[in-house]
């Protein structure tokens, strides 16, 4: 059987670590494109789409924001699966009719989550580690998204069909830890930033790799969604 073929959206201003990262994670051809700089898909003709983190939020008045948001409606009409990180989970929400906002807070660090059950999460524990770097959130869910997963700082997960958004980065290494988490000391502050660094260890990589199988499980679901959609051929 040939291999999958994604559409990689990565809309990280500097996407080396995120193409790493997600090279990495995923198996399945990778068709990548630079959101930021405005290049995008000419067409849906993909057996998925994943969007990727970015530093930018959803909301900016930034040129490449709204194609990406259109372009991601365009797939998910096209029954296309799309799997959405951090920003891209926000940028899913808002292709779909939901809202995001800025949060009074920041949510960085290996934190905790809690999913509710889903494919995606199969082989998940109900309860994970997993790094999170964000100061918006989905507020509002899309009409006909299910939540999948939550903490004290809201939304983690969702489902609107063929989509999934996750708030949290099971993409990321060690070295992409810290390197996010050395860029928010502006905003942060040092010692915040000295504090959360302090517990990006081996340990708690390990601990979030827990959450890893999603991946694996989203490249299963696309796989049999190609299946379905694939006409069986003729008898002779």
């Amino acid at each position: 059987m040939s291999r999958l073929r994604f559409a990689l959206l990565n809309a990280a201003h500097e996407g080396e670590s995120t193409r790493r990262n997600f090279r990495r994670e995923l198996d399945a051809d990778l068709a990548e494109y630079d959101a930021t700089g405005g290049h995008l898909p000419e067409h849906t003709d993909f057996d998925g789409v994943v969007v990727t983190g970015s530093r930018s939020s959803v909301y900016w008045d930034e040129a490449w924001i709204p194609p990406l948001v259109d372009y991601v409606a365009e797939a998910a009409a096209a029954d296309v699966p799309i799997l959405g990180v951090c920003y891209g989970h926000q940028v899913l929400a808002e292709a779909l009719g939901g809202r995001v906002t800025g949060m009074d807070d920041f949510e960085i660090g290996y934190n905790t989550v809690h999913h509710h059950g889903d494919e995606l999460f199969e082989d998940v524990p109900e309860s994970f580690t997993v790094f999170t770097t964000h100061g918006d959130a989905v507020v509002d869910l899309p009409p006909s998204a299910e939540l999948l997963a939550e903490n004290e700082y809201g939304v983690h997960a969702f489902r609107d069909g063929h989509c999934w958004g996750v708030q949290f980065h099971p993409e990321y290494d060690l070295e992409t830890a810290r390197e996010v988490t050395e860029g928010k000391r502006d905003r942060l502050g040092d010692p915040r930033v000295d504090d959360v660094l302090a517990n990006v260890t081996p340990e708690a990589f390990e601990a979030a790799c827990a959450a890893k199988p999603l991946f694996d499980n989203f490249v299963a679901y696309a796989r049999a969604h190609r299946q379905d959609r694939t006409p069986a051929a003729a008898d002779d």
